[in-house]
């Protein structure tokens, strides 16, 4: 069996109708972009930690009908360069504002999941007038805004012992299809965009965290979380939480009673957690519009552990 990364580059086509462009930011740091084309007012795509633009391939054609849709792959992840930075976090988010202006875009709308709410936060702050609004995909925690009201609470979710489902092994790393069942088997569904560009990330996010660990980095700092603190977003802004969370359908399968029982706690503390910065979010940003899923998705902020 051939190990996942040896396989050959042309053992899989990327099926997502997107075209693929790479832009020098001020550093000269190639960026990917990705345009999945459409109509109307430009919409930028902005990943979670350890995943990149390539995870929306699924997700972005749908948007296609009433924006125009990219995708920014930022520094370190994916087919995106890196350059040794003394201020990761700032540089990162002054990647989308350069992005912004290498691609030409007229005031879009920004929606970041996770770790990307410490970009949107940046942009709003830092260049109002450069952007229509942000969209915050279960991205409003502390990296986002923190008002003192809710920013522990994310530092407790961080810090929170939660139950590991069992690693891939040899046979789910064979192709992007055996660690597509793998995540499906874990997860309990296939996460967005294609199984074979999920793979692909998750291998690249492997690679990526052993760079991150070899230079004394987290994942978190690399996406600068908790470096600035923001009290306001001053652009129309729609946040959307999930709560509870769930550590995926795995824990129901898994016949250690002690493993559900610590998911369940993990859970339960969780979605306290979760209420507390959502409120907090709410307090501080009355003009925002919020929307709660009340449905249990698989805890995707702050809780991702760097992969050996």
């Amino acid at each position: 069996m051939t190990p996942l990364r040896s396989q050959s580059a042309s053992a899989w086509k990327d099926p997502s109708p997107h075209t693929i462009r790479f832009i020098s930011v001020d550093d000269s740091v190639p960026l990917e972009v990705l345009d999945w084309g459409g109509s109307a007012r430009a919409l930028v795509l902005l990943a979670g930690g350890g995943d990149n633009a390539h995870g929306f391939d699924g997700f972005a054609p749908k948007l296609t009908a009433h924006n125009h849709v990219y995708g920014i792959t930022r520094r370190g992840f994916g087919a995106s360069g890196y350059k040794e930075e003394i201020d990761v976090g700032q540089r990162l988010e002054k990647d989308v504002r350069a992005g912004l202006d290498r691609v030409k875009l007229d005031k879009p709308i920004l929606v970041g999941h996770s770790l990307a709410g410490a970009e949107l936060s940046w942009m709003a702050n830092a260049h109002p007038n450069r952007i229509a609004g942000l969209v915050s995909l279960e991205a409003g925690y502390s990296c986002a805004l923190d008002d003192g009201r809710g920013g522990a609470a994310t530092v407790e979710m961080m810090n929170f012992p939660a139950p590991q489902p069992p690693p891939p092994d040899t046979a789910d790393l064979v192709n992007f299809s055996a660690l597509q069942k793998y995540n499906e088997r874990v997860n309990g569904y296939q996460f967005p965009g294609s199984g074979a560009s999920r793979g692909e990330a998750n291998e690249t996010r492997r690679k990526r965290c052993r760079l991150a660990q070899s230079r004394g980095r987290s994942e978190a700092d690399e996406a600068g979380h908790g470096r600035l603190k923001y009290t306001k977003i001053p652009v129309p802004s729609l946040f959307i939480f999930a709560n509870p969370h769930g550590l995926g359908a795995w824990v129901d399968s898994s016949p250690d009673a002690s493993v559900r029982s610590s998911a369940k706690a993990d859970t339960d503390a969780l979605a306290i957690l979760t209420e507390k910065q959502e409120k907090a979010v709410e307090q501080g940003l009355p003009t925002a519009r919020f929307i709660t899923f009340m449905v249990q998705i698989i805890s995707c902020f702050c809780r991702m552990k760097p992969m050996s």
